[in-house]
């Protein structure tokens, strides 16, 4: 009896904060009276000078992109929209290429987020506007009509609802073991084209090995492996072939290995003990700087090549992990470590985790987060699927999203009672998505005029490549 009223009580909960929010509210765009280029600005303070111009350049290329790359502008205007106070953890920056395919520690080939360089604690109903109004940016870029912009947004926002509400009549138990395998969206694909698609994703993931990386990332030299230059996306940043210029070169100093063998004794120390065990059987072979993303471009990523007595190889990405712009608006209380709250986040959010995730401060203080480079991850090319792929798609970002939700909250009966089962919630993501995507387009011409006026430098992927010194 106590159990049922609990859940009856928190249902109550859920349909008062209609009281305080009408679901209809959810179509409110929020503060967009803003200047973009200023917090443009804000979001690049602290990366590596020599690569903003890069990820300007990478932002230039269409409204899409720079949507991407924007998130602190979606932050900033999503923290005067109304919502319904329930704030739990979430991805902050659920846009529909921060899904894909990735293997779990039983090598099961789970979809999920994963992506969580601004998770943070904050309202649940900015994750899926970040969602749904990265498909509406998404569905324009790809000349999609306003009929099927709006069919792809409201499967995404319908699913969630829909999921939410199965959710909540779940235990606590059973929604933490849940997870989306892609042998199950393998028998739920609705159309051949859909299947193959399917197919073809667990065909590349098991190809993207440790083991089959190293002949196409290193090569042997003198009996130790070397990562292959490959610029401006991977290089030795004190090697022959770099565009950060010799006050950059720390990666190569005595000073600078002292201090990351100590970042690398700290991130054994955020593992688990079993874990701790296994990464003494693997020795540092080389270390390169990676130009990872569109919004990432300008922070520290380092690629580590370890191996083991056998010679088998471990790739490890080594990730800087700044402030959340979430938590810039959110009011979170700020983290101790901001590694760790990404690790913490992924760890919460993820049906499961990559056994290698841990974090550490390494060199000028600057703090970091550790996994697997790329094994066996997959993520979709969106560009080239028509719109009912991209529906179906959209789809299933919806499912994951309110599974990460669910699990990472323990308030799916809340938010499954706000909701409802009827349209007026989607109805009012669509509508805020589709206006959302029109401001978006507003802040991509004002953000070109600045580049082209010489306020933001702004350079592309083949002008640095024409940089390096080879």
């Amino acid at each position: 009896m106590l159990e049922t009223d609990s859940i009856q009580a928190r249902r109550s909960n859920g349909q008062k904060a209609r009281e305080r929010v009408k679901r209809s509210a959810h179509a409110a765009l929020g503060n967009v009276d803003r200047d973009p280029i200023r917090l443009l600005r804000i979001n690049s303070a602290g990366r590596v000078q020599a690569l903003i111009p890069l990820r300007y350049g990478r932002m230039a290329a269409s409204p899409f992109t720079f949507f991407r790359g924007a998130a602190i502008l979606q932050a900033h205007d999503l923290a005067g929209t109304p919502h319904t106070g329930i704030s739990i953890p979430i991805c902050g920056d659920a846009h529909l290429l921060n899904f894909g395919g990735f293997a779990t520690p039983e090598r099961q080939l789970l979809f999920d987020l994963n992506d969580f360089d601004e998770t943070a604690t904050g309202p649940w109903e900015w994750d899926v506007k970040r969602l749904t109004a990265s498909l509406a940016v998404a569905a324009a870029h790809m000349g999609y009509g306003r009929g099927d912009s709006a069919d792809i947004v409201m499967a995404a926002a319908s699913e969630y609802q829909l999921r939410m509400n199965e959710y909540a009549q779940n235990s606590t138990l059973d929604v933490w073991y849940q997870g989306i395998t892609f042998e199950r969206m393998l028998q739920d694909a609705e159309t051949p084209e859909g299947r193959r698609l399917i197919g073809r994703a667990m065909e590349k993931a098991a190809g993207r090995t440790n083991e089959s990386m190293l002949h196409k990332m290193a090569y042997l030299d003198g009996g130790h492996w070397r990562i292959r230059d490959a610029p401006p996306a991977m290089f030795h940043p004190g090697g022959p072939v770099t565009l950060l210029g010799k006050a950059e070169h720390w990666p190569d100093t005595p000073t600078w290995k002292k201090k990351m063998a100590k970042c690398y004794a700290g991130y054994l120390d955020s593992l688990a003990p079993d874990r701790r065990e296994l990464l003494k059987h693997f020795a540092v072979q080389d270390v390169v700087f990676k130009v990872v993303g569109v919004g990432s471009v300008g922070t520290v990523c380092l690629v580590m090549l370890m191996v083991d007595s056998w010679g088998n190889p471990l790739f490890l990405q080594v990730k800087e992990a700044r402030q959340s712009v979430i938590a810039r608006y959110a009011r979170d209380k700020a983290p101790a470590h901001d590694g760790y709250r990404v690790v913490a986040g992924q760890r919460l959010l993820q049906a499961a985790s990559d056994i290698f995730l841990g974090w550490s401060t390494g060199p000028r203080g600057r703090h970091y987060y550790f996994r697997q480079l790329r094994d066996m991850k997959v993520s979709a090319d969106v560009e080239s699927f028509n719109q009912k792929i991209l529906t179906g798609y959209a789809r299933m970002c919806g499912r994951a999203l309110a599974r990460a939700h669910a699990k990472a909250s323990g308030h799916s009966v809340e938010l499954a009672a706000y909701m409802g089962r009827a349209g007026q919630f989607p109805e009012a993501l669509l509508a805020y998505a589709q206006g959302y995507a029109r401001q978006n387009e507003k802040d991509y011409r004002r953000f070109l005029e600045a580049c082209r006026a010489g306020k933001l430098p702004m350079r592309t992927d083949e002008d640095m490549a024409a940089d390096f010194r080879v």
